[in-house]
C-alpha cells in the first residue's frame, strides 16, 4: 500500500481535471485521430505568442534547454514539458530510492502515484512560471497585472499539455504525449537545420549563406564556390559533418534497437505454442537520457535564475560555484561553475576549444544515464522479478525450467541487469558523441527522436495486429 506521502496528494488531486479512460474499445483509426489532434494542438500552442511578453529581443537565455523541454521562446509553450518531466522525475526517484512507499503492481497505488504526479506537475508549472517572471527571463520591470496575466497563461498551457499527455496514455491515442511533443520539437529543429533559407553569417571575407546545410550546399554549388567552408561551420551553424553524423546516429540507433537476446518461452496449457521473449540491448529505451537531460536542463534554469538574482549579493560566491554566466552574442552563456561542465557543446569547433570541459560533460552524462537506467528498472516494473511474475501469470514458462517465478527470475537475472547498464552507457555515449560533432537537434534530441520513432513503429504495428486478430491481444500484453 502507498505511504502517507502519496495519500497527502489525494484531496488536492480530486480537484484537478482528468481524462477518463475509454469505456469501449477505441479503434486504430480513432487513436490515430486523437494522437494527431494532440500533436496539432501542441504545434499551435508553440506558435501562439504569450500576451504581454515583448517579442523584440532575439536573444534566448534558455536556448540550450529548448530541445530537451520541447519549448518555444515567447509562446504558450515557453515552459514546454519541463514541469511535467521534472515532477515525474522527482517522484520516480523518490519511489525508486524507497523514500516513498508505492507498489506499482497495485491499482490503488498506481492511481495515487498518478494523482500525485499531476499535482506536482501543476506545482512545478506554477513555480517555474513564477521563477521566469521574477528572474526576468520573460522581461523585467513588469507591472503586477501584466505578470499575473502571463502567469495564468503559462499555468493554463501547462494544464492543457498535461491533459493531452494523459489523454494519449489512457488509451485514446498511441504512445506517450511527452514523447510525441519531444519528437515534434526535434523534427522541427532538424528540418530547419537542413532546409532553412534564412541568410546567416557573411562579412568582408565570406558571403552570407543559408542556415540550412542542404540549402547552403545547393547555394554554394550554384554559385560555384567550394564546400570546404561548410564541412565544419563556425559557431552553431549546421555543417556537413553534423549532417553526416546525424545520419550515422540514425542508422546506429536503428541497428541497436534490433540487437537483442531472445529467450525461448512456451505456454504451459498449449504445447504447440512457442515464442521468444526479447531482451533488447536498449532495454530501458530512451528514458535514461530523457531523465539525465531533464536534470541538466532544470539545473541550468535554476542556476541562471540564481545568478541573475543573487550573483551580486552576500551569497554570490555560492551562486558562482553553481554557475557563472556572461553575455555572448546577446545570449547568457555558462562561463564557470558546475553548470559550465553540464552544458552540451555546440559543435566540433566548440569541443576542440575546450576538450577537458566536454570530456567531463560526457563522463557525467554517461554516469547519470547508467544510474537512471538502474532506477527505472525498478520503478518501471522491468526488473527480473516483476517480468518473471508477469510471464508466470500469463501462463508462460521457459522450456526446461519449472513453471515457477524463481527459476525464470534466475534466468532473467543473467541478462537484464547487464543489458540495462550497457544500454545506459551506450545511449549516454551516443548522445555525447553526437553533441561533440554537432548533430542536428542536439545529440540528446536526435537520440530521443530515433528511439521515439522506433517505439511508435512498434506500437502502431501492435495496434494494427490487435485490431485484425483480437485473440492475440492477451499474448501481446494488451
Amino acid at each position: 500500500m502507498a505511504g502517507r506521502f502519496l495519500k497527502a496528494f489525494e484531496p488536492v488531486a480530486q480537484f484537478i481535471p482528468e481524462v477518463r479512460s475509454p469505456t469501449r474499445k477505441v479503434g486504430f483509426n480513432e487513436k490515430l485521430f486523437w494522437t494527431a489532434m494532440a500533436l496539432i494542438l501542441y504545434l499551435i500552442m508553440s506558435e501562439v505568442p504569450l500576451y504581454g511578453v515583448g517579442q523584440g529581443s532575439t536573444s534566448d537565455s534558455l536556448l540550450y534547454t529548448r530541445v530537451i523541454f520541447a519549448s518555444t521562446r515567447g509562446t504558450l509553450m515557453e515552459l514546454g514539458i519541463g514541469p511535467i518531466v521534472t515532477a515525474g522525475l522527482i517522484l520516480q526517484l523518490l519511489a525508486g530510492s524507497g523514500f516513498i512507499q508505492c507498489d506499482f503492481s497495485n491499482t490503488e497505488d498506481r492511481s495515487l502515484f498518478t494523482g500525485a504526479s499531476k499535482v506536482m506537475s501543476i506545482v512545478m508549472t506554477g513555480a517555474q512560471a513564477s521563477a521566469y517572471l521574477i528572474g526576468g527571463i520573460l522581461g523585467s520591470g513588469m507591472p503586477i497585472v501584466q505578470s499575473t496575466i502571463i502567469f495564468l497563461q503559462l499555468l493554463t498551457a501547462g494544464l492543457v499539455l498535461m491533459l493531452l499527455d494523459e489523454m494519449i496514455q489512457k488509451g485514446w491515442g498511441i504512445g506517450s504525449g511527452i514523447s510525441l511533443f519531444i519528437l515534434a520539437g526535434v523534427a522541427q529543429r532538424i528540418m530547419l537545420d537542413c532546409f532553412s533559407t534564412i541568410p546567416v553569417g557573411g562579412g568582408d571575407s565570406a558571403p552570407a549563406r543559408y542556415q540550412g546545410i542542404i540549402s547552403a550546399i545547393i547555394q554554394s554549388l550554384w554559385a560555384g564556390r567550394s564546400l570546404n567552408d561548410l564541412f565544419i561551420s563556425p559557431g552553431q551553424l549546421p555543417s556537413i559533418l553534423g549532417l553526416l553524423l546525424t545520419i550515422a546516429v540514425f542508422l546506429f540507433c536503428i541497428y541497436a534497437q534490433g540487437v537483442r537476446v531472445e529467450l525461448p518461452i512456451a505456454h504451459s496449457s498449449f504445447r504447440g505454442f512457442r515464442g521468444k521473449y526479447p531482451i533488447s540491448l536498449l532495454y530501458v529505451s530512451n528514458l535514461p537520457v530523457i531523465f539525465a537531460s531533464s536534470l541538466f536542463g532544470s539545473a541550468y534554469v535554476i542556476s541562471l535564475l540564481l545568478w541573475r538574482s543573487y550573483s551580486q549579493s552576500d551569497f554570490g560566491w555560492v551562486v558562482n560555484l553553481i554557475g557563472q554566466y556572461a553575455s555572448v552574442n546577446g545570449t547568457e552563456t555558462p562561463m564557470g561553475g558546475a553548470i559550465y561542465y553540464l552544458t552540451a557543446p555546440r559543435g566540433f569547433t566548440d569541443v576542440m576549444g575546450n576538450p577537458v570541459r566536454y570530456l567531463i560533460y560526457a563522463g557525467v552524462l554517461i554516469g547519470f544515464c547508467i544510474v537512471f537506467s538502474l532506477v527505472w528498472l525498478e520503478v518501471g516494473g522491468l526488473d527480473p522479478k516483476t517480468v518473471a511474475n508477469q510471464l508466470v501469470d500469463s501462463g508462460m514458462q521457459i522450456p526446461g525450467f519449472r513453471r515457477s517465478e524463481k527459476p525464470i527470475e534466475a534466468v532473467l537475472k543473467r541478462y537484464i541487469p547487464i543489458v540495462t547498464v550497457l544500454g545506459g552507457l551506450i545511449v549516454g555515449l551516443l548522445a555525447a558523441i553526437a553533441d561533440f560533432f554537432g548533430a542536428f537537434g542536439s545529440g540528446t534530441g536526435i537520440l530521443l527522436a530515433v528511439s521515439i520513432i522506433y517505439q511508435y513503429y512498434q506500437q502502431l504495428t501492435k495496434e494494427r495486429v490487435e485490431e485484425m486478430y483480437p485473440s492475440l491481444k492477451k499474448f501481446l500484453g494488451g
